[in-house]
């Protein structure tokens, strides 16, 4: 290890450079949080093999205060002990402590609570969120501090905030500035480094002084035009004397050859090690319809699946990595350029890249984007004669021209390889590629240029090279056999044995609610209760009520009248009617999936910060058609007064998109709370409510007004000539005197570790809608990969007093999952005592609810 007295860190044009050692940094996302300890050292291992020298590592804020003031860096929370590892292992750490990480995590980590603080405004110069902010820094920085590179740890820079260019902060550059003076307070000395989700500089960093701007790309890996984006934020960079610093991107080599081509000098791909989300932590985000539940299964298809399968990625990495060590400063020093004088048989970038090696030579990117395999072709230059390479499926070859040896201990000058050069040294060359290669070296004889067969896994070819009196050793291997940095081979995982299916079960005597409640005039908010991740249960009588309305329900509402249960909504928060006539009772079970992970408007429950519950709830007292006698503004569209008065959406004109105002007094009392519903509305639109503006997305066209509002209103929407649909006003009275269980997710864990008799049953296992039961379900040992079929269900499955996720099985009203696999649920190997306890819920809208059976995959931790 580097003596910590002289271990240093700067940022300069070549990128993080460690130790005076300039070299590019290929980084991948690694997660404590979403990993259990006892693999922690066998990942980060993992990681090292593939020859990235780095990893990046977000710390979520609640996931350490679990609860307002209650601290938790213990066991596979010790985030102290994972950076240890790390720096055992040999990695560099780019710290990314937030206060928001985004990462698809519960409320991007931000602490659901912090919502309920009156004043108190999210990812804001605002002193209230800033105090609490200076409370986690307080726990998390010290951590970190102690830990960086040159006192003898590993993390290397610092990342404040994410993504901030994507939200609407007011005032960036005093946000910033409180981040950045935290982080120097708590002693950082390592680079502070902010990152734009959207190419945003300012947005992201708030022009701060000693905040350097890194950048996220996610593109389409199949654009021909990346280069180019990516040279020109290179170039922007470059001007101040930075380097190109990419902290998230997407996993394909293909695409990060292309990048480091365009001159990134850290190229960190999210998410090459996969994770889970063991508990109570996925958020829900805006990936779906436009919402999405993430899955406990958090994959992107990395190299490191999320139960530690290394996939064929992996010897993509060893070969990039490889090519980097051995450029060194050459590469990281470079400047790119567009490239010309190659032409490709294949789809291609439309504008390739070359970097400009320091030193000499030049090394540029030639892409395939298509599924074929082709050929590219370089031009006659500097004495070569035109030579034509061949180019792999969805590949980016790396094309090293005019590179002096004198640096590895060797003669000459490579003059041209399609290749990628993984070793160098005085006993000569190695290459590494899946086709055939073109190799020309020159020395004191004259240029020689040998052609060379695609090499087999496991049969690397070796080629004596001779110009003059120099002489070259060339081997060149296919990538699966390019060794790890420590010279062991590279390793592909075999492929596991078939599931097993499981079909026996103990149905268990065991409760699942201990129906302790508290009496509340209105349903609170689950968080207002301490129901932070969890369940909120909710009972009131409906008794003369026709219909109800549901405001800000959310994330998954189980609703039963007078027992019998309704189809489950899961809606976002967006207002629903329930019918109720005849029904005296009302039961309401309201599951916290997850807070928003990203802020969007376009539904309550996606905006960061939304809480969660069973929301609002009024009975509709009475219902008015309110769609005619709207007087119309329509701008420059009309001749002027008298205004014309026309039904809502029905003004007619040519001019597609300019706005369009319609006006009306209300019949609203003054004293009672209305709703108002815009039925069939098309686009967003602006609602002015006596003279408050705020937007109205189709998502969720409703509109609600307090006692004295609403008895002038304005909605400007751009025309569109379609059919506009209704507008119907509601009066609405509070459904009061509601009995209320809190079940967080202290409890149920509580639950599910209680001892139980039981029933022995085989599966498949048939439940009443609205039932709910717990199952014992033995699970051979070792780390497991549970799968579950059936339908109309959802599946809670816990082993040693952890949840290790939900599942839900085909029912219309489920959601859209994203995020990996979300039908698969993982029991680690150190976590299996040989059963698993699944809390079974039936739901309500389809066929009978049905658990038919489980399989259990063997995973290889």
């Amino acid at each position: 290890m580097t003596d910590p007295s002289t271990a240093t860190v700067r940022l300069g044009r070549s990128g993080l450079v460690l130790d005076d050692r300039e070299e590019a940094l290929l980084c991948a996302s690694l997660f404590y949080f979403r990993l259990p300890r006892e693999v922690w050292e066998a990942r980060l291992a993992q990681v090292r093999a593939t020859g990235y020298r780095a990893i990046d590592v977000y710390l979520p804020w609640n996931f350490h205060e679990t609860a307002p003031g209650a601290w938790d860096f213990e066991g596979r929370r010790d985030v102290g002990a994972f950076l240890d590892l790390a720096h055992e292992a040999g990695l560099a750490v780019i710290a990314r402590p937030g206060p928001y990480i985004c990462s698809e995590w519960d409320g991007g980590a931000l602490p659901s609570w912090l919502a309920l603080e009156d004043g108190l405004e999210l990812r804001q110069a605002e002193p209230k969120f800033l105090e609490h902010v200076g409370r986690w820094f307080d726990q998390a920085l010290p951590i970190l501090a102690a830990r960086q590179w040159g006192r003898g740890g590993s993390v290397v820079a610092v990342q404040l905030e994410n993504e901030l260019d994507f939200f609407d902060t007011h005032d960036r550059h005093a946000y910033l500035t409180a981040l950045r003076d935290m982080a120097i307070g708590h002693g950082i000395d390592v680079p502070l480094v902010a990152c734009a989700g959207q190419g945003d500089l300012i947005g992201a960093t708030g022009g701060v002084d000693g905040i350097a701007p890194a950048f996220n790309f996610y593109p389409d890996d199949r654009s021909p035009f990346v280069e180019a984006e990516v040279r020109r934020y290179a170039d922007l960079v470059g001007a101040k004397g930075l380097p190109l610093l990419v902290t998230e991107t997407n996993r394909a080599h293909t695409t990060l050859r292309r990048l480091m081509a365009s001159g990134a000098t850290l190229l960190a791909p999210y998410l090459q090690a996969s994770g889970y989300d063991l508990g109570y932590t996925p958020s829900v985000g805006n990936w779906g319809d436009p919402g999405g539940f993430m899955t406990h299964d958090y994959d992107f298809g990395g190299y490191l699946s999320p139960v530690g399968e290394a996939r064929p990625e992996t010897a993509e990495a060893r070969t990039l990595a490889a090519l980097a060590r051995t450029l060194g400063p050459a590469l990281a020093r470079a400047t790119t350029a567009a490239a010309d004088g190659i032409s490709a048989d294949v789809p291609t970038s439309d504008s390739p890249s070359r970097l400009l090696l320091d030193g000499g030579g030049t090394l540029t990117g030639v892409p395939n984007l298509g599924d074929e395999p082709g050929t590219a072709v370089f031009a006659a230059a500097d004495g070569l004669p035109e030579t034509a390479i061949a180019l792999a499926p969805f590949s980016c070859a790396l094309v090293l021209r005019d590179l002096p040896l004198a640096g590895f201990g060797l003669p000459g000058t490579l003059r041209f390889a399609s290749a990628d050069l993984v070793a160098a040294g005085p006993e000569g060359l190695e290459f590494a590629a899946r086709t055939a290669s073109t190799i020309a070296l020159e020395g004191a004889g004259g240029v020689q240029r040998v052609a060379i067969d695609a090499p087999a896994h496991g049969g690397s070819i070796v080629t004596e090279i001779a110009s003059g009196a120099d002489r070259w050793t060339v081997v060149v291997h296919h990538p699966e056999d390019v060794p790890a940095p420590d010279g062991t081979a590279g390793v592909i995982a075999p492929a596991l044995p078939e599931p097993e299916i499981l079909t026996s079960a103990t149905r268990l005597e065991l409760e699942t609610r201990t129906g302790e409640t508290t009496a509340h005039e209105r349903p609170p908010a689950s968080e207002e209760i301490g129901v932070y991740r969890g369940r909120t249960h909710y009972a009131a009588a409906v008794d003369g009520i026709g219909e109800l309305l549901i405001e800000g329900a959310g994330d998954i509402v189980d609703l039963a009248l007078d027992g019998t249960a309704l189809a489950s909504i899961a809606r976002f928060g967006a207002t629903v009617r329930v019918p109720v006539a005849g029904a005296s009772r009302l039961d309401a079970t309201v599951e916290t999936w997850g807070h928003a992970n990203f802020d969007d408007s376009r539904l309550p429950g996606l905006a960061i910060g939304s809480l969660r519950g069973l929301g609002r709830v009024w009975a509709i007292a009475a219902s008015e058609d309110i769609a005619s006698l709207w007087t119309v503004d329509g701008g420059e569209q009309w001749a002027g007064d008298p205004a014309p008065v026309r039904t809502l959406a029905g003004w007619s004109s040519t001019r597609i998109g300019r706005p369009v105002t319609y006006r009306r007094d209300l019949p609203v009392d003054g004293t009672s709370h209305y709703a108002l519903h815009l039925d069939g509305l098309q686009t967003p639109c602006e609602i002015t409510v006596d003279g408050a503006s705020s937007i109205v997305s189709p998502n969720d066209p409703w509109v609600h007004f307090a006692p004295g509002e609403g008895h002038e209103i304005a909605i400007t929407m751009p025309h569109w000539p379609v059919d506009g649909g209704g507008a119907t006003l509601l009066r609405l009275e509070a459904v009061r005197d509601w009995q209320v269980e809190a079940q967080p997710d202290h409890a149920l864990l509580a639950l599910s570790a209680k001892d139980s008799a039981g029933t022995e049953v085989v599966l498949p296992l048939e439940l009443g809608a609205g039932e709910e039961v717990w199952l014992d379900v033995p699970v051979p040992p070792g780390g497991r990969s549970l799968r579950f079929e059936g339908g109309q269900v959802r599946v809670s499955a816990f082993a040693r007093g952890e949840l290790l996720g939900r599942v839900w099985l085909d029912d219309a009203a489920r959601p859209k999952f994203t995020g990996g696999d979300p039908g698969r649920l993982w029991i680690p190997g150190s976590w299996n005592t040989g059963a698993v306890r699944l809390l079974v819920h039936g739901t309500a809208g389809g066929d009978r609810p049905r658990l038919a059976r489980v399989t259990a995959a063997a995973s290889p931790e």
